[in-house]
């Protein structure tokens, strides 16, 4: 069985699907594996490298006609119309965002699976690119903060004076938010973060954060972690914590993510309006909207005295890293899918039927046709 890693060509993207150290592992699964020329030269993998650890380098059409072709972005559908009918095809997708791409798999009947579906279950946990590439930008999130704000993070006595620490605010303790915790606690920062689900305050805690408890009010109810229905109630006092809490903010960074929805704005105008002048927002959430009701995708900007840092691939700015974590996490999802003689669907398995979302020339993901449904 032939795998192909075809040249990522999104704006800002530097990452690639699979790097030389995982060829190697690939190859003594017994795959051949074809890199398009240059596929990895931004994140620092030279051809030489691939074809050490056993690739061939190929054209794009060469790696586009291989039996399953990897990608870290989705396909174009020029890219599509290249491959082979009945081929296989695994990276991120957010399939419910491109019904057109979807059509053109199935009018090649090509069997699709998604990286950004992987459930979260634990004999998942290294297929979950998601938690991967979210540590990374959680990490690059303070730093780029950081790196705009005036001031240290640390405290520093000094025979000039004593400087007081930076004032992090957080958004949301899930794997982003928690890698910024530890990341700006690392710095020296004084960090606080707010989640409306009241399970993650031991791990705020446990990594030197204050978790900010909206006291006297229940309605959040939560499902396999995640926060499923908040109050009207809750809403109103955790924003009144808010605007409190953003007024003594150094440096805010959002990662609210709502999977098949805009993000919610988080950050109102106003709230920008009243924290002090040099500080700045990373927002997280920018790719889908923002967290941030004045943030602009791919963008650094100014409003209010306040700096509004809007990258939408935070990951990509760490692509080393990023593309050495991501291969190992979609090798990991070929190889439960795949083995040297072709892909192998077994529909009760969790991790197949949580990823496949195209399969015989029909859309086949529950949750994909739910939200296209609408």
């Amino acid at each position: 069985m032939i795998i192909g890693v075809i040249k990522e060509t999104k704006e800002y993207e530097n990452r690639v699907a699979l790097s030389p150290e995982v060829v190697k592992l690939v190859r003594k699964k017994g795959f051949e594996v074809v890199v398009e020329s240059g596929a990895g030269e931004k994140s620092f993998f030279s051809n030489q490298e691939y074809e050490f650890a056993g690739a061939k380098i190929g054209t794009t059409t060469e790696a586009l006609e291989a039996d399953l072709v990897l990608k870290v972005n989705l396909a174009t559908v020029a890219e599509i119309a290249q491959m082979k009918e009945n081929a296989g095809y695994i990276s991120y997708m957010y399939a419910y965002q491109y019904p057109e791409i979807l059509e053109a798999f199935n009018k090649k009947r090509i069997t699709t699976f998604s990286m950004d579906a992987v459930p979260r279950i634990s004999r998942a946990q290294k297929m979950d690119a998601l938690s991967s590439q979210a540590n990374l930008a959680g990490y690059k999130a303070v730093l780029l903060g950081a790196n705009y704000l005036g001031k240290i993070f640390p405290l520093l006595m000094t025979a000039s004076g004593t400087i007081t620490p930076a004032r992090v605010l957080i958004f949301g303790a899930g794997v982003a938010g928690l890698q910024a915790i530890a990341t700006a606690k690392r710095l020296g920062a004084v960090v606080e973060c707010t989640d409306v689900r009241p399970e993650t305050k031991e791990q705020v805690e446990s990594l030197g954060g204050r978790y900010l408890s909206v006291e006297g009010v229940e309605g959040v109810k939560t499902e396999g972690g995640y926060a499923r229905e908040v109050s009207a109630e809750y809403l109103e006092k955790q924003q009144q914590l808010i605007r409190e809490k953003i007024k003594e903010a150094d440096l805010v960074i959002t990662t609210a993510l709502v999977m098949g929805k805009k993000s919610p704005i988080l950050v109102t105008e106003d709230m920008v309006r009243s924290m002090k002048a040099g500080s700045v927002i990373v927002d997280m959430a920018v790719e889908s909207g923002g967290n941030c009701a004045i943030s602009e995708k791919n963008a650094t900007v100014v409003k209010h005295g306040v700096t509004l840092v809007g990258e939408s691939n935070l990951p990509s700015l760490l692509p080393v890293n990023a593309s050495q974590l991501y291969a190992t996490n979609i090798s990991t999802l070929a190889f439960h899918l795949a083995g040297e003689s072709g892909i192998t669907l077994d529909l009760e398995d969790e991790i197949t039927k949580g990823v496949l979302i195209t399969h015989r020339g029909e859309l086949v993901h529950a949750f994909t046709k739910q939200i296209l449904s609408q």
